[in-house]
């Protein structure tokens, strides 16, 4: 597939800031003598927030009309316009719009027909809904490492975890940087085993020029109100195995053949295999339909926002790790952190930006380490994940985030870091 980059677009996000220069803000409180001085004040203390929905106002015209329309259930005009639009954009083969990625991922383990004792290959450092949803089938879970240069799973590790019980290789596009697919691709190939790509964090980017999502047997992705494109909660499944399409419908129907009917290929449908609830509303689905309307300019504005914390805080690379973008991906804007040198040195840093109202968040807890996990399993050495873990610290990045206030952000944690 040929990927076509709108110029235009990015080029509306560029300004003069090409060498850039941050200097040291001072937050002390002072006496302002002047109404100026009093609204610059209060403009420089404003909270940050983490994450700060963006709304491009067509989302309440189109629930408007998803309930004029009379059908709220699923898989109506919006439900098919949203999933036209993937398969358009990017050449999926059959895409199915979900609830939720999780919801996607447990369509995946369904059709993958995992059951008690299969063993599936996941990184530990991602959300639990990855596991889980193949632990729900009865999975034995065969966690990995991560890398060195990004919190994606060791591609270089996962064939030493490979036996003959493992059913599938899921990997996950942490912070939409790909996962090494070639190489996962071909492990697939030599093992008969079906690879999912959890592209929760994955839209608008790509492996070689191919879309995330779209290379492994089935991707999924993500519309929660964190992600780059949103709907509150949603998610999709997408199906580039031609032998699973026909069975993802009728999971996705309930177990039943109820596409096939809509489609006039049988007289009446009826339950045919497992399958559950997993079609969101016309009102989601309208919602969802805004956002992706205006993709090009959401996707122009958050890869702005990266590339102004990138270039600031180059300046400090030397205390921190910045995010490690491989020649083979994109980065898709969708997150902006940094690994510190250690968990204490992370802690005094949230706390630092916490005072200068910035809200910053760690992210993953190690799956090997919860709970849950070692309730019936042995702990597993995975230094990389566990370094994520406790190291790696996520800046506010979200379409409405200003200049201005990612120069706050930056020069703070430049402060940080000097003093």
């Amino acid at each position: 597939m040929k990927v076509v980059v709108n110029k235009s677009i990015l080029s509306n996000c560029k300004n003069n800031n090409s060498s850039l220069k941050y200097k040291n803000i001072t937050y002390d409180r002072v006496i302002m003598n002047t109404k100026s001085d009093t609204l610059k004040n209060k403009e420089t203390f404003k909270e940050i927030p983490f994450n700060k929905p963006y709304l491009t106002g067509n989302e309440t015209n189109y629930i408007q009309k998803a309930v004029s329309s009379g059908q709220l259930s699923g898989n109506g005009i919006y439900t098919k316009q949203c999933q036209h639009f993937f398969e358009e954009r990017y050449g999926f083969k059959k895409t199915l719009l979900t609830t939720s990625c999780t919801t996607a991922l447990e369509m995946c383990a369904m059709l993958l027909d995992i059951k008690p004792e299969d063993e599936v290959i996941i990184p530990s450092y991602t959300f639990v809904s990855t596991a889980l949803a193949f632990f729900r089938q009865g999975a034995k879970i065969v966690f990995a490492d991560s890398e060195v240069e990004t919190p994606n799973i060791d591609v270089n590790k996962i064939e030493e975890l490979i036996t003959s019980k493992t059913k599938a290789i899921v990997v996950v596009h942490y912070a939409g940087v790909a996962v090494d697919m070639d190489k996962v691709m071909a492990l697939s190939k030599k093992y008969n085993i079906k690879v999912v790509e959890d592209s929760a964090q994955a839209v608008e980017s790509f492996y070689k020029g191919q879309p995330l999502g779209g290379i492994g047997h089935l991707g999924t992705f993500s519309f929660h109100e964190t992600k780059n494109v949103i709907s509150g909660e949603g998610g999709l499944l997408v199906v580039n195995d031609d032998e699973l399409i026909e069975r993802a419908e009728i999971i996705w129907e309930k177990g039943t053949n109820r596409a096939s009917f809509f489609r006039g290929e049988i007289d009446k449908y009826t339950w045919v295999d497992t399958g559950s609830s997993f079609l969101p509303s016309e009102t989601v689905a309208g919602f969802l339909y805004a956002q992706l309307e205006n993709i090009d300019k959401i996707q122009a504005k958050r890869i702005w926002n990266w590339n102004k914390y990138y270039n600031g805080l180059k300046l400090i690379e030397n205390k921190i790790k910045l995010p490690f973008i491989p020649d083979y991906a994109t980065s898709n804007g969708h997150m902006f952190y940094l690994i510190t040198k250690s968990v204490d040195e992370r802690t005094e840093l949230i706390n630092f930006l916490k005072q200068k109202n910035i809200h910053s968040v760690f992210h993953y807890l190690c799956l090997h380490e919860s709970p849950f996990y070692l309730k019936s399993n042995s702990k597993v050495d995975l230094p990389q994940s566990e370094l994520y873990t406790s190291r790696l610290l996520r800046l506010p990045m979200y379409y409405d985030l200003k200049s201005a206030e990612i120069d706050r952000v930056i020069n703070a944690v430049i402060e940080f870091y000097r003093n």
